[in-house]
């Protein structure tokens, strides 16, 4: 039987009090529900009793997310959650690890940091190799990451320039029909890419950058014929992309350059029966050295909890209505043969 034990969490302020503990109480709620052990809050003081295992990984959520907050990051309850999972699951290096990771800071004056191990493994990959895949569902943070990435690589000097583009699916890539000139034309495909540029670098940058064509955006089809020397291209979307247009892609790619293709594969808009050029792609390359390839899940999501819940159960109905199928043929098959 383990001892009893008890800890005290001192927070400096009201403010930082509020910031750990949540407005309304909201993250203390969940805590305590977390762990069986008691907490207890006096002003800027939280005191933690129980069973020691429980007190200190209880006190090792508070001390972690205590020393994110103090490094500028804002605490949600994604945060919070991930934090006891990882706690909970014996990672507490990895926490720390994650947790301490800044990636940049936004011209917001956010702090940009990987908040999954899924999202730290992509931009490792993504660092290393000269193309990278990110395969998986909405939320994970795949194009906004892959932008601060180029915004970074942007400001090193590695590459002269950003290139966004995106298959549309919608307009069967026969943009002359849409209304406008081509970045009108465009635009509408490209908006979450526009919305996380804007968000890193500012307004005022993202258009200076915008006019004097360092930041390009293009449809997929125009970049036929081209080779991309030193510039850091962005493919979002890519599970609408045939098999065709994802070659094509992938052999523009020139010196000092490097391209991350994102897309998720339950999302795929192509005409039945044909095979997204992204799942092709992915199958052909696996072991090509220089290309890497993340798989996020449904833990990756960082948007509302409800968004994970939702993608799950997606998952299941999808997976049961391919048995279901699988079912039926074999018994049309057998009995065919009766």
């Amino acid at each position: 039987m383990q001892g009893f034990s008890e800890r005290k969490i001192i927070f400096q302020d009201k403010q930082e009090t509020i910031a750990l503990l949540g407005e309304h109480d909201e993250f203390f709620r969940f805590l305590n529900d977390s762990f069986s052990c008691k907490m207890a809050g006096r002003g800027t003081e939280l005191t933690i009793n129980g069973e020691q295992s429980e007190v200190a990984a209880a006190a090792k959520v508070f001390e972690e997310l205590l020393g994110l907050y103090r490094q500028g990051t804002q605490i949600t309850i994604h945060e919070v959650r991930y934090a006891v999972k990882l706690i909970k699951n014996g990672q507490d290096q990895n926490l720390h690890s994650l947790f301490n990771d800044t990636l940049y800071v936004s011209a917001r004056g956010n702090t940009i940091r990987p908040k999954t191990l899924g999202q730290k493994i992509y931009l490792e990959t993504i660092k290393k190799n000269s193309v990278t895949f990110g395969i998986g569902p909405a939320g994970t943070g795949k194009t906004y990451l892959a932008v601060v990435m180029a915004v970074m690589a942007l400001r090193h000097h590695e590459v002269d320039r950003i290139i966004l583009t995106r298959p549309a699916v919608e307009a069967g890539e026969r943009l002359g029909y849409l209304p406008g000139d081509l970045q009108e034309k465009v635009d509408p495909y490209l908006r979450p890419l526009y919305d996380a540029l804007q968000d890193i670098l500012g307004l005022e940058t993202y258009k200076k950058l915008m006019e004097k064509n360092i930041i390009e955006t293009a449809p997929l089809a125009y970049m036929r014929g081209r080779t991309l020397e030193r510039a850091f291209a962005i493919l979002d979307e890519a599970q609408n992309t045939t098999g065709r247009q994802m070659k094509m892609f992938l052999t523009r790619l020139g010196f000092g350059s490097k391209m991350v293709v994102n897309g998720d594969l339950s999302q795929i808009d192509l005409p039945r029966g044909m095979e997204s050029g992204l799942t092709e792609a992915v199958n052909i390359l696996a072991d090509v050295k220089g290309i890497g390839c993340v798989r996020f899940s449904d833990t990756d999501v960082i948007r509302h909890d409800v968004v994970a819940r939702i993608i799950r159960a997606y998952d299941a109905y999808e997976t049961s209505e391919i048995i279901e199928k699988n079912n039926k043929r074999g018994n049309d098959y057998a009995g065919i043969n009766r």
